[in-house]
């Protein structure tokens, strides 16, 4: 047999052209059959491609000696610019990025710099490539094309730089930091972008692509560097000069208006690439000034002068006069041939210009042809009243009221090419309001909300309608012919609102107004009532869906950060009504959106009364006030109706719309027979449940009802369950039906789904356990009945949950079903049938060995849920199993695994303490020593841990040194794990961690000394303990910390504890120098827990008298004939009249302490301590008489004033 030979075809170079496959030639080898090119994949390539291809073909073969070289070059730049390579355009469109590269750096040899119509040509096709195919250049060709460049720059006459600039700019484009030389050389003294951009250029395109040049190189790409801190100072400045300048005389305005927008995206790509700090002095106000004015560069009726600088102040007063520089009037000569003329409408020519011009342009006169409609209410409402004004209308009348893009355009007095060119300047202005409103939103986002607050008043109303409306962001919302721009004003409006809580937290108007001057809390209460009011006319007005999203998003912020319950009610209430039709809105972000902000209703403040009222409210048509259907039907109805106008065009009807123009009603207090479930809840359910008989959307096309959208369901479900975590009291009586939408849910293949489905399960379980806590204030007879909480869960764990809780392919779903299995009610749990307890230990205690640390942090939390439960922790087998479970966790390489394993390290430790106070002895001694000795080591360890896990674990030791036995204690096994506990304490106290650590450090100390078996009076560490203490007491800066110290140096029940003289005196004179300072504090956040900390010094104090001994009388007279005893006399003094509260203490301080509140128990005590330490001196002789008495005579004048009192 012939050996097999190996023939290679001819390799094809020519993209496109296959190579021949290799052919094995034998004696069985097949026929030799000529193969004929196969041209699928050439004819498969879009006509672009071809052409690409064949221009790069064909560049590859020129020489730079050719004799046709010019021509050639020519032809095939112009054949190359002649293509338009937009995926947009053709999607088959398929030119890989290395091709690209590689035309780029043969063309960029084949161009010599003294041919400059050639290097004009060769940079345009640079822009033209590099724009269109998004090419990711390699470093080679970023380094030849930098270096052409920037040659051009220097040997090119000026007439080409524009062009050079221009493919500069695509070159740099968010390469900015890797080129750090040509910066330097273009952004020095005599740089060419510096000098081309300056205000004073008279050739405005070449000002214009060196600005957008400048954008580019200070762009950042996320996970890149951003520009060198000086470079971006350099390019902030040029754009703020350049928006700042007035438009240069004979300047075309269309041109002005490129600038402007180049200038304005530098500015934006300036604050967005990285950290930003503006300069002292006015720079944030010229920049905010500069931004407003752009705001409404061409806006139809607006001729005002513009201050150049905002200054910060709480009113804008600053807007009704000059500004203290000379304003910058607009120059624009079109807005006036703009302004409205009553019975003109000055360029209205949008239809007229449909299929002439940009695409760009039709496409935002569609968007402003789709703006015709229902906004004339709103345009009619926001300017009722107006009157002349510095900042809005020159000129006020009445066509304001009435936009000028919304009259007829037969009105138009322009010719078609006229109007033509209208229509272009009225799309660019319309671009850089968007710029402007874009430069905006990157200065929300990169200055401090503090220092923002300042300029509310220039960009948010704060007085009420009525008078002349102020040129705000809300002017913008509501009268902008854009939707975009008006997209852009409602997302900086949401960046303001968010996170502006704190701020908006004094805001109030409940109280009678005054008239002598207005308060800045009815000043903010004000600018809440205009946000609501304005973006209410918004919600009816808006037509363009994105638009409308925002509006309803934007007033989820207000919502989320306004304070209503120190506001009059009613604003919630026209919301509520408004939104409610939305609901069935066709598009899906707006029905999402719409839920989003219900879920902010149910959040705010909750619960918030008016909000209350609202949800027991029986839906009411529109138009009428009184209710028509019950809340069950109402949530059912929208669906079900025929014929219903859509409010993606018409949202409300005019009854609904007069009704914003009138003061909001307040809904009625519900009777007995009105009380049934919310009509939000029973809405919500019947979208995660039911099917959508409306098909008009496209998600529901098809065959077969169709269920809402997964947006829209998991919304409903957030609704749900905020609800449920916020008013528990009306979404009880739905016990059943939201545990059947939460098995329905689990039972789906969606993860998103089943996993919104288990936290639902989880509020409601949370909800039933805060109804039966000692503290909660719900009477028994309003709680949810024990035998239906029982059998609620007893459906639910044999429902779908159970297959959530062992689906290991979705961690996180495990992770919220182990989270329901801990929101089980303790007392519910005890009467579950045994089989199923044992279910859900037995699942908990397999799932902590998983090596998902989400379910295994849910294990081990829930874990330590399970062991405070009353009929689980006397259980020493199962405490003993969670104890090893815990212990195994503690050593995980995970923090928050670690985390959740000390806090049930801790609830572990709190049940052997109420067992041992509980069961007794019988317990104590059942509990392994071996268990009991790894358990303080792991604590000890723990301790030495991140704040997150040393928290818990110093809780766990004090809760052990506690637990221990005398007969333990006194083992050698012990000996030096109780030393090293004690002194992880002690050094926790002492340290820097944060303050609740060393909070919960001394609370520990405090616990172990309340244990008679410890050793505090011969212990070599016992020192150690009470002088962290006595030094935090009299030191840190936390007054709880103060708090918790003072208290564990007053748990010892013996004079003994506290050891020798020295270390008595050294306890005594630390709390009474405590108690002269204990308002001595920098931090006003700490002075209210000052009353507090007096209290328990006092209770220390007198605690130290009680236990005192003969030996310690000389400590206590030198101390009490001091000053220092004039100040302990007046506060203790005080202190047994009850006339400080302490009201701000937690609740374990409270509990924490043994004596009452009521003054006659605590002169009681006094009294008591006052004839012990009679008996002693009189029977002790060595102190002297005049020791004795001052010490008596001291406790009988707190007796005397106080019984006086």
């Amino acid at each position: 047999m012939a050996v097999p030979v190996k023939v290679l075809g001819p390799d094809f170079s020519q993209r496109g052209v296959p190579a021949f496959p290799p052919v094995s030639l034998s004696a069985e080898a097949a026929p030799f059959t000529p193969l004929s090119v196969d041209r699928s994949h050439v004819d498969s390539m879009s006509d672009a491609e071809k052409q690409f291809s064949r221009c790069a073909a064909k560049l590859r073969t020129l020489r730079s000696d050719s004799d046709q070289l010019r021509h050639e070059l020519n032809l095939l730049f112009d054949q190359l610019l002649s293509e338009n390579y937009n995926k947009t355009v053709d999607p088959n469109i398929n030119i890989r990025p290395e091709d690209v590269c590689t035309l780029l750096k043969h063309a960029s040899s084949l161009v010599p710099l003294n041919q400059e119509h050639l290097v004009i040509k060769f940079c345009q096709l640079v822009h033209h490539l590099l724009n269109q195919l998004k090419v990711i250049m390699d470093e080679r060709t970023f380094d030849v094309l930098i270096d052409y460049t920037a040659a051009a720059l220097k040997e090119c006459s000026t007439w080409t730089h524009a062009d050079v600039l221009l493919a500069l700019s695509a070159v740099v484009y968010g390469n900015g930091p890797h080129c750090p030389k040509l910066i330097s050389d273009l952004l020095g003294e005599d740089g060419a972008i510096l000098k081309y951009s300056s205000p004073s250029q008279p050739n405005m395109e070449l000002r214009h692509v060196a600005l957008n040049c400048m954008a580019n190189i200070c762009l950042r790409i996320p996970g890149q560097p951003p520009l060198d801190d000086q470079y971006r100072s350099v390019c902030f400045s040029i754009f703020l000069k350049t928006l700042q300048s007035p438009k240069p005389p004979n300047t075309d305005e269309l041109f002005y208006c490129m600038v402007i927008q180049a200038a304005l995206k530098g500015l934006q790509c300036c604050l967005s690439g990285g950290k930003w700090k503006f300069g002292g002095g006015e720079e944030l106000g010229s920049v905010l000034a500069v931004l407003k004015r752009l705001m409404f560069q061409g806006a139809p009726g607006v001729i005002a002068e513009w201050p150049t600088v905002l200054y910060p102040a709480p009113l804008p007063q600053y807007e009704s006069f000059s500004a203290p520089k000379p304003a910058v009037p607009a120059k624009s000569s079109e807005p006036s041939k703009d302004a409205a003329v009553p019975g003109k409408a000055s360029g209205n020519k949008k239809r007229k210009s449909k299929g002439k011009g940009k695409k760009a342009k039709s496409e935002e006169s569609k968007e402003d042809d789709r703006d015709q409609g229902d906004k004339e209410p709103t345009f009619q409402k926001e300017g009722k009243g107006g009157k002349g004004e510095e900042e809005t209308l020159s000129k006020p009348s009445s066509s304001f009221l009435y936009p000028f893009w919304k009259l007829n355009s037969s009105d138009s007095e322009f010719s078609d090419p006229e109007g033509n060119a209208q229509s272009k300047l009225r799309l660019n202005h319309g671009r850089v309001r968007q710029g402007a409103l874009h430069g905006m939103l990157a200065v929300v986002k990169a200055v401090e909300k503090r220092t923002l607050y300042g300029y509310w008043s220039s960009f948010i109303p704060d007085s009420p309608s009525g008078g002349a409306p102020p040129l705000t962001l809300l002017t913008i919302v509501l009268k902008d012919p854009s939707p975009k721009v008006r997209l852009c004003a409602l997302q900086v409006l949401s960046a303001i609102l968010d996170g502006s809580r704190q701020f908006l937290a004094v805001a109030e108007d409940t109280a009678s107004p005054r008239t002598s001057y207005t308060p800045f809390s009815f000043t903010l209460a004000t600018a809440v009532r205009e946000l609501h009011r304005g973006l209410n006319l918004a919600l009816l007005a808006e037509t363009s869906p994105q638009t409308l999203t925002q509006v309803i998003k934007c007033l989820a912020f207000l919502v989320a950060n306004a304070p209503y319950h120190r506001l009059k009610p009613g604003l919630l209430s026209l919301l509520w009504k408004q939104i409610r039709p939305y609901l069935r809105h066709r598009d899906v972000t707006v029905r999402v959106s719409v839920l989003t902000l219900y879920e902010a209703l149910v959040t705010t403040q909750a619960p918030l009364p008016e909000v209350q009222l609202l949800l027991q409210q029986p839906e009411v048509s529109s138009g009428s006030g009184s209710g028509s259907f019950t809340p069950r039907n109402s949530s059912l109805s929208w669906r079900q109706r025929n014929g219903g106008a859509s409010p993606a065009r018409t949202p409300a009807t005019p009854s609904e719309r007069n009704s914003c123009t009138h003061s909001p009603h307040l809904p009625h207090t519900p009777t007995e027979e009105d009380k049934t479930s919310p009509w939000l809840l029973q809405l919500c359910v019947s979208l995660v449940t039911q099917p959508r008989e409306d098909q008009s959307d496209s998600e529901g096309a098809g065959g077969g009802a169709a269920l809402e959208p997964a947006p829209v369901r998991l919304e409903a479900l957030q609704v749900l369950s905020h609800l449920v975590r916020g008013y528990f009291s009306l979404t009880q009586a739905s016990l059943c039906e939201i545990g059947h939408v939460s098995a329905r849910c689990l039972g789906e293949t969606d993860c998103s789904i089943q996993l919104h489905g288990a936290k639902l399960l989880e509020e409601f379980g949370t909800g039933i356990i805060l109804q039966y806590r000692t503290e909660s204030n719900v009477p028994e007879s309003s709680r949810v009945p024990i035998t239906q909480v029982v059998q609620f869960w007893l459906e639910v764990l044999s429902g779908p949950l159970n297959g959530a809780l062992q689906n290991e392919q979705y961690p996180t779903l495990q992770a919220s079903a182990c989270d329901t299995l801990a929101s089980i009610l303790p007392q519910a749990f005890a009467q579950l049938p045994d089989k199923t307890q044992l279910m859900c230990i037995t699942v908990l205690l397999g799932l902590t060995y998983t090596d998902n640390y989400l379910v295994k942090t849910a294990a081990v939390r829930a874990l330590g849920v399970y062991i405070l439960f009353p009929c689980l922790r006397e259980d020493v087998m199962f405490v003993a199993d969670t104890a090893n479970i815990i212990l195994a966790a503690l050593d995980d390489r995970s923090t928050n695994v670690r985390a959740k394993a000390a806090w049930s390290l801790g609830n572990l430790t709190d049940t052997l303490i109420a067992n041992m106070q509980n069961v007794g002895v019988d317990f104590q001694e059942e509990v392994s020593d071996m268990l009991l000795l790894k358990m303080l080591q792991a604590a000890t360890r723990a301790a030495a841990d991140k704040d997150r896990v040393k928290s818990n674990a110093v809780r766990a030791l004090g809760n052990l040194l506690h637990f221990l036995r005398e007969t333990q204690m006194t083992r050698a096994v012990f000996q030096r794990p109780l030393e090293d506990a004690v002194r992880a304490l002690v050094k926790t106290v002492q340290s820097e961690a944060t303050m609740k650590v060393r909070w919960n450090a001394c609370y520990a100390l405090g616990n172990a000394f309340r244990n008679p078996a410890l050793p505090l009076e011969s212990a070599p560490w016992s020192h150690d303990a009470f002088s962290a203490l006595c030094h935090v007491v009299t030191s840190c800066k936390n007054f709880k910390v103060r708090i918790k110290s003072a208290a564990a140096l007053a748990v010892p029940a013996n004079r003994s504890c506290y050891g020798d003289t020295k270390r008595f005196s050294c306890v005594w004179h630390s709390l009474a120098t405590a108690l002269e300072n204990s308002e001595d504090t920098n931090d006003f956040l700490e002075y209210r827990y000052s009353a507090s900390l007096r209290l328990t010094l006092s209770q220390a104090l007198l605690h130290l008298l009680s236990v005192s001994q003969l030996q310690d009388m000389p400590t206590l007279r030198a101390s009490l004939a001091s000053e220092e005893g004039r100040g302990i006399k007046e506060h203790l003094i005080k202190y047994l009249r009850a006339e400080e509260g302490g009201v701000e203490e937690a609740d374990e301080e409270r509990d924490s302490r043994e004596d009452s509140c009521n003054p006659q128990q605590r002169i009681v005590g006094l009294k008591e301590t006052l004839i012990r330490l009679k008996s002693l001196m009189a029977e002790g002789e060595e102190v002297g008489e005049e020791v004795k008495e001052k010490v008596i005579n001291f406790l009988e004048d707190l007796v005397k004033t106080c019984e006086e009192s």
